[in-house]
């Protein structure tokens, strides 16, 4: 690999900014993370007066947003697990770039491990569960990753997670992308790895939000 090609697949933090949400019905706080690469906006779910070495990073799908699937899921947990653990909801600056995205995801991973969190997890939904596939291996404080009906197109290098825990949650009544992918990528991991099919549930996992959350929540509660 030549410098330009290094230079190409880098990021680092410049600094950092407050913003302003103006969707009341937003919860936590804004934050700018200033990069190599361009600005990303993120949402903190913190707590600087009980801080934590525990930490959640949420990456949406191929059109980015904050929120996540299942009504907002990733809103909803990120307050629900404060001041516990730390969430970072984040939105991506190019959404859909498969790379630029990874870029995003580490330098969230960066910005938490800099603020002395030590065990993360990644949350990615449909595109994003490939973001957070081909993000983990790149951090030693990765300890797992969880992919909501993820697409196979960037998560070929599942086997790379390991030793990091993987599970792999699908609605059986998908038509965006069929359960199949998620069985793929199970298939491509190594252990250890779950696959949980949730009955009913079509790719915004909207018609089973409680049964999703209350398993995210599980798994992310017993990892860290």
């Amino acid at each position: 690999m030549t410098q330009s090609d290094e230079e190409h697949l880098s990021i680092s933090i410049r600094g950092l900014q407050e913003w302003d949400i103006e969707d009341p019905k937003q919860l936590g706080r804004g934050l700018i993370i200033k990069t190599t690469r361009g600005d990303l906006r993120t949402i903190v779910h913190h707590d600087p007066n009980l801080p934590t070495t525990k930490g959640v990073i949420w990456v949406g799908g191929a059109s980015g947003g904050f929120d996540g699937p299942a009504n907002g899921l990733y809103k909803n947990l990120g307050e629900k697990l404060n001041p516990a653990i730390t969430s970072l909801r984040i939105d991506y600056r190019i959404p859909n770039d498969l790379i630029e995205c990874v870029m995003d995801t580490l330098a969230a991973v960066s910005f938490l491990v800099g603020t002395g969190h030590q065990e993360l997890i990644l949350v990615g939904h449909s595109f994003g569960g490939a973001v957070v596939i081909k993000s983990a291996s790149f951090s030693d404080q990765v300890k797992s990753v969880i992919a909501l009906a993820s697409q196979t197109a960037g998560a070929t290098e599942a086997n790379l997670v390991t030793p990091r825990s993987l599970l792999l949650i699908h609605g059986d009544e998908d038509i965006v992308l069929s359960p199949l992918c998620s069985q793929t990528i199970y298939d491509w991991a190594e252990e250890p790895k779950e696959l949980f099919l949730l009955s009913g549930a079509s790719h915004s996992f909207k018609e089973t939000e409680q049964e999703l959350t209350e398993k995210v929540e599980q798994w992310i509660r017993n990892v860290l």
